[in-house]
């Protein structure tokens, strides 16, 4: 057990790209946690999704052996955390586990949205923060004027900023001096009762649930009897260990301390991020505070693609939300795709990866359908039911009115880009309720209906404002609307994935826009295919994707015209036949690109 005042807990922050993952691929080199061989680029991003895409989805911990310039041996626990809003939750999360914050700024972008967002975070969490100006080697740095932009717009000092470039391993001695000199050790008491926080958990093939802990108080050794807090569950303890990042198991963890335990845990819902870990007999009174529950945005059905992978989804989905605390799913079911899954996100990116998580991890092949919000219908009977699903909208002729979500939205925009987000507001149905400015950057509160925004408004607010806009937002309640249900045919079958409810204003424009977008989006097939947009029985956008044309005259050289035309009539009767018989398919991207609404 190391001595609480020789540890170290922190995490790193920053914008998308402005080198985190580098930066601890540079710390676990400089320490020795891992030899030459083992090192590769990104070492802390372990998904494959996470090294295709250059992002980082899941914030990984590992913990580093460091001798200081002052000959004290001392443990340095990192956590990486993702710069991308739709993986914020993972962040706040973060935060509470450590104590100090590195806040790496690129040298020649300066600072970002994700940037403020991110340190705000950390000021929250009540956070010691080291400014690092990263990429100072590039012919675009401009150190002095980054360290004045951090004072003005973040309000911390950044006179002593440690200046590096991850990549080439320059000023990594400082980053670590500043480490252990300008972070405040953890506090815990060793002797009282264990408490712990669950920070992660995910699920290994080989282990069961492995669980990440930060012990506040008390020890954790092997063999222990601990219960989990708010899921009341008991278990021995198997193994403890840390990452380095392999795992490494030790003898125990005391305060202060990062590191797994795993407890043959089988119930993939005992383990709720947040909770409280503490021993059967004489206990933690009080839970800590935990984490705040996160708001999903966007929902939308998930199906396997054949009826009897259920089950595999199921628990794929299950060992999948243990992982991702910011994930919610119950179950549905439709008439056109069978038994699915119901599921909230944060956003569009996060259901991509999810769904792309589910295909890869798992191996279930899977059908989304079109993400929505939930509206109220009330019928001329007097009932009120809730849909979640377009597809599922009764007779038009039984309901009165339908009512939809709308939100409070606060966006936070620096001046010059304020035209452009009102426009965009406007737009989207919304409006306006308050404006005020806060220095340069102006306050901008609207009142905009939720199935407008869920689907790309913060990507486009983010492209109209080049990155620099911050958006939040709650649920202020449900009001009648103008809407209908517009559903789309391919070959005259409607594709129950691929409807929506739309304002009836919007409903041309927006069928026009969906058929051009699948037509680009749908193969060709050896007959003509006719896409088509309708709200009942009315045709209201139609595109026609031409059919694919085998040379049938080939073999005919010179001769009556006579015998052309025979074998020309022959295949269009095939193609007419086909046409009828035909099956169209839609490939899995066409679903979700269908859906994206363009300016």
């Amino acid at each position: 057990m190391t001595k609480t005042e020789n540890i170290r807990n922190f995490s790193i922050v920053a914008h998308i790209d402005h080198g985190k993952s580098t930066l601890a691929d540079r710390l676990i080199q400089m320490t020795g946690g891992l030899s030459e061989r083992e090192m590769t680029e990104q070492v802390l991003d372990s998904m494959d999704i996470e090294k295709e895409r250059g992002i980082t989805i899941k914030a990984q911990t590992v913990r580093l052996d460091y001798k200081a310039a002052d000959g004290e041996e001392y443990v340095l626990n990192l956590i990486d955390t993702p710069g991308h809003v739709d993986f914020a939750y993972e962040v706040s999360k973060s935060m509470q586990a450590v104590e100090g914050s590195l806040l790496v700024v690129d040298a020649s972008q300066g600072v970002e949205a994700q940037t403020l967002a991110n340190v705000y975070q950390a000021i929250e969490a009540d956070h010691e923060i080291v400014p690092v100006l990263n990429k100072i080697d590039l012919p675009a740095a401009e150190p002095e004027r980054i360290c004045t932009q951090i004072e003005d717009v973040i309000g911390i000092d950044a006179s002593e900023a440690i200046h590096t470039s991850a990549k080439s391993g320059l000023g990594m001695e400082d980053v670590l001096e500043a480490i252990v000199t300008r972070l405040p050790a953890p506090k815990g008491d060793p002797d009282a009762p264990l408490k712990a926080l669950l920070v992660d958990s995910w699920y290994d093939a080989y282990l069961g649930v492995v669980v990440l802990v930060r012990i506040m108080d008390g020890s954790l050794k092997k063999g222990q009897k601990i219960t989990m807090m708010r899921a009341g569950a008991t278990y021995p303890v198997d193994r403890v260990g840390v990452f380095t990042p392999k795992m490494v198991q030790v003898d125990e963890l005391g305060p202060g301390e990062l590191g797994f335990l795993t407890a043959s845990i089988k119930q993939v819902r005992d383990t709720n991020v947040g909770d409280t870990i503490t021993t059967e007999r004489a206990g933690a009174d009080e839970p800590l505070p935990g984490y705040q529950p996160s708001v999903p945005v966007v929902f939308c059905g998930i199906f396997p693609v054949d009826a009897a992978e259920f089950e595999d989804l199921r628990a794929a989905v299950d060992k999948l939300a243990l992982n991702d605390a910011s994930f919610s799913h119950e179950v549905e079911t439709s008439a056109a795709l069978g038994f699915g899954f119901r599921c909230g996100f944060l956003g569009l990116l996060h259901l991509e990866i999810i769904t792309e998580r589910l295909e890869r991890e798992y191996d279930i092949s899977l059908i989304t359908t079109a993400p929505s919000v939930v509206y109220k219908m009330l019928m001329k009977d007097g009932t009120e039911m809730e849909m979640h699903n377009p597809a599922d909208m009764p007779d038009v002729m039984k309901i009165e009115h339908i009512e939809e979500p709308w939100i409070k939205a606060t966006i936070l925009v620096p001046d010059e880009y304020l035209g452009d987000v009102l426009k965009l507001c406007q737009e989207r149905r919304g409006v306006q309720v308050d404006l005020t400015y806060a220095g340069t950057r102006a306050m901008v509160v609207y009142k905009l209906p939720l199935n407008e925004v869920v689907f790309d408004f913060y990507d486009r607010l983010k492209s109209v404002t080049k990155g620099y806009a911050s958006f939040d937002y709650s649920i202020d309640g449900y009001e009648p609307g103008n809407l209908v249900k517009m559903a789309v045919l391919v070959n005259d079958e409607p594709v129950d994935a691929l409807s929506v409810i739309v304002h009836r204003d919007k409903a041309e424009p927006r069928g026009r826009s969906m058929c051009e977008k699948l037509k680009e989006l749908i193969p060709q097939h050896m007959f003509k295919v006719p896409i088509q947009a309708a709200i009942g029985g009315r045709i209201i956008a139609r595109e026609t994707i031409s059919a694919l044309r085998k040379d049938v005259t080939a073999k005919c050289y010179g001769g009556d015209v006579s015998r052309k035309r025979k074998l020309l009539d022959k295949q269009k009767a095939g193609k007419k036949k086909m046409r009828q018989f035909g099956k169209v398919d839609i490939p899995q991207e066409a679903f979700i690109n269908a859906l994206k609404m363009d300016s």
